[in-house]
């Protein structure tokens, strides 16, 4: 049986009542970070100028648009201006080995296809597991050769958004495996927008989750892919990567231990890439009593995937902020803190800040390389940080807040949510929706419930 078979099956045939307790609440975990993150990032000019394009073409239907009103679209619409919101803000997950993120095309796929078919909380839980497995496999199968062009989560993360989708639809594996073909062929997402900190990152993600329910839904209806589009000649691992690992796609597929039980969730809301050193400079600062103005000198050491994507000293707005490791340091070091208030326009023409960012040089670093290399889950960093009175602290992360080895606690995730979801609609709906998450294995019908709220 050929790799992207088995894996349509696998995911076909989850079973909620098989899936590790430590799944089902990691799968709850990764939906409430994403809605939080999805309310408050679809007040952002990229969602909001997507979504007002995009809901000019759609069609009607149950799915929720998740802008804190109560609109109502086709699933395929919604998958696209939820994915792209929950993309915007760089607060929203990651699964590490894969570089994914994966929420951002599972979760609102599934979520606007088990509104659809008004599915069970117990349905919508399974399918986030399905395309946490599915998406994470297809991507470790391309890491990190692939990663220099290509934008993981839009491409990998395409069969993701696609096994959810497939899932809740009940589709076979047969059909699941046509499901993913035609996902697959649509995966595209590419890193030169960076240069000029553009727009393109959310549609990356808003893309993928939309082509992941389109491709569901034609399977269902009979229309055919190609049946190896993972691991086959012409397929999608050998085209993003010279030397595919297609023995990822299979590795361990079992209930055992499955993906999703190894995300990391973001406690800034910048590139996961500056996580290390923003942790480190956090930590720092509040055990030595750090101040701005008693900086010498900043040392960053890097990766190589780091110092390429996000060694930018001189960001021009929000965006090249969020994917420039010195701004994001800067913040840790100025303001405690890097999250959405951090990247504000305020915080961002502080002159306090400028100064410190002309003080920070990052430097790639072999030994961050050779840990990278041996373990793709660690994407970690060294700082140094240099006193004017000569002091000198250093701090080697390789494991920042909010990874599996150093995990945000549900009550932090929660915290996180009612921060990002309560300026959108309200604290009454906000921790509604918060215990609605929490429980929602025991949801019958999680179309009636939203309508509840929205």
């Amino acid at each position: 049986m050929n790799e992207t078979a088995q894996l349509a099956k696998f995911t076909a045939e989850m079973e909620f009542d098989k899936l590790p307790p430590q799944a089902v609440l990691m799968a709850k975990q990764c939906l409430l970070d994403w809605l939080g993150v999805a309310l408050r990032g679809a007040h952002e000019e990229p969602a909001r100028i997507l979504r007002e394009t995009a809901l000019k073409m759609c069609g009607t239907g149950e799915s929720t648009v998740f802008d804190g009103g109560s609109r109502r679209v086709d699933p395929v619409s919604a998958a696209l201006v939820n994915g792209a919101a929950s993309h915007t803000l760089d607060f929203d997950d990651l699964h590490n080995p894969s570089i994914i993120h994966l929420a951002t095309v599972v979760i609102p796929a599934a979520v606007a296809v088990a509104e659809a078919c008004h599915k069970s909380g117990k349905a919508l839980l399974t399918a986030i597991c399905a395309g946490y497995e599915a998406g994470a496999r297809a991507g470790e199968a391309i890491i990190p050769e692939s990663y220099f062009y290509w934008h993981t989560t839009g491409t990998a993360g395409i069969f993701g958004s696609a096994a959810a989708s497939a899932s809740l639809l009940g589709l076979d594996a047969q059909q699941t495996n046509m499901c993913l073909g035609s996902a697959g062929t649509q995966a595209a997402g590419l890193w030169e927008f960076l240069k000029e900190g553009a727009m393109s990152k959310a549609l990356h993600a808003g893309r993928a989750a939309s082509a992941g329910v389109f491709s569901a839904y034609l399977a269902q209806s009979g229309f055919t892919a190609a049946s190896k589009i993972l691991e086959g000649e012409k397929g999608f691992c050998p085209a993003l990567s010279e030397a595919p690992r297609i023995e990822k796609i299979t590795q361990n597929l079992s209930y055992g231990d499955l993906k999703i039980q190894h995300n990391s969730f973001k406690p800034y809301a910048c590139c996961k890439h500056a996580h290390a050193a923003v942790y480190g400079a956090q930590t720092l600062r509040s055990s030595h009593g750090i101040k701005p103005e008693d900086i010498g000198c900043v040392e960053i050491r890097v990766n190589n995937i780091t110092d390429f994507l996000i060694n930018n000293p001189a960001p021009q707005n929000v965006y090249g902020c969020k994917f420039s490791i010195q701004y994001c340091v800067a913040a840790a070091l100025v303001y405690g803190k890097a999250g959405v208030d951090e990247f504000n326009a305020q915080a961002r023409s502080s002159t306090v800040m400028q100064k410190i960012m002309d003080k920070i040089s990052v430097v790639k670093d072999e030994k961050q390389e050779l840990l990278n290399r041996e373990n793709p889950a660690k994407l970690a960093s060294e700082i140094i940080i240099k006193m004017k009175d000569g002091a000198k602290y250093q701090m080697q992360v390789d494991y920042p807040k909010g990874d599996p080895d150093n995990p945000m606690t549900w009550d932090e995730s929660n915290a996180k949510f009612i921060a990002l979801a309560e300026p959108v609609c309200g604290c009454r709906k906000a921790e509604k929706l918060s215990a609605y998450i929490k429980n929602i294995e025991e949801i019958s019908d999680i179309t009636a419930e939203f309508k509840k709220i929205f």
